[in-house]
């Protein structure tokens, strides 16, 4: 092979590798050139997309918002009527038991009204006829002492007994003329021989002013036995 054989050999080799060389830079060139040109236009699709995407979901939140605020609001509605029919149901109700309590009390004065005219319309005759005593000692002495009890005078039956024997022998008209209130111009009289002015200062309303009357003379007697000596039960002697 000639010299110039070979040179024209290497030339192509050269040539070769400068194409090769070219025709990488060229599609490295190319791809640099594509790449980013794609990426750009997939961004701006991409920001597209987003952009188009946010406007729905943000819209939405504010329909979630709105609708929230609507349920509240009809919630608290609702609350506030059914309050409302609550309290005019109570007020209702005491209405209606107020309007009863006064029925009723109505009711029971009429009632009581009637009941009381009724009473006053009973004959003399049919209500409790009054207690009677007999006129003799035994009567006198009890007659005494129911109203001794009306009048918180204490004494007995047989504390009165045993002192009425001992100072008149059971004689209402009985007096003493010869003992020293005698001399004193009071002399005693009755069955519990009793001066005038005590008869005066311990006699027992509801009872006669006659110091000979015998229910009035053992009811003086006996008060003033109760604020001398504590009761005519205490007494065994003159007094």
């Amino acid at each position: 092979m000639s010299k110039y054989a070979v040179s024209g050999l290497k030339l192509t080799r050269v040539h070769k590798l400068t194409a090769a060389g070219v025709a990488a830079a060229g599609a490295a060139a190319l791809v640099f050139t594509a790449v980013p040109g794609a990426d750009a236009s997939q961004g701006k699709a991409e920001a597209a997309s987003a952009s188009l995407n946010v406007k729905p979901v943000a819209f939405s939140a504010v329909d979630t918002t709105a609708r929230a605020q609507q349920a509240t609001i009809a919630q608290q509605a609702d609350a506030s009527a059914a309050q409302g029919k609550a309290e005019a149901a109570a007020a209702k109700q005491r209405a209606e038991a107020a309007a009863k309590a006064k029925v009723e009390k109505e009711r029971q004065v009429k009632e009581a009204a009637s009941r009381a005219a009724v009473r006053q319309a009973i004959p003399a005759a049919v209500q409790k006829p009054a207690k009677v005593y007999p006129n003799n000692l035994d009567g006198w002495i009890r007659e005494s002492l129911d109203i001794m009890a009306k009048n918180n005078i204490p004494g007995s039956y047989n504390g009165i007994y045993r002192n009425l024997m001992r100072e008149s022998s059971g004689n209402p008209n009985a007096i003493n003329l010869w003992d020293s209130n005698a001399q004193a111009g009071i002399p005693s009289k009755g069955l519990l021989q009793v001066i005038d002015p005590t008869f005066r200062q311990y006699h027992v309303a509801g009872t006669s002013w006659n110091i000979y009357d015998p229910v009035a003379n053992i009811t003086a007697a006996c008060k003033y036995a109760a604020d001398r000596y504590g009761s005519m039960d205490n007494v065994n002697s003159a007094y």
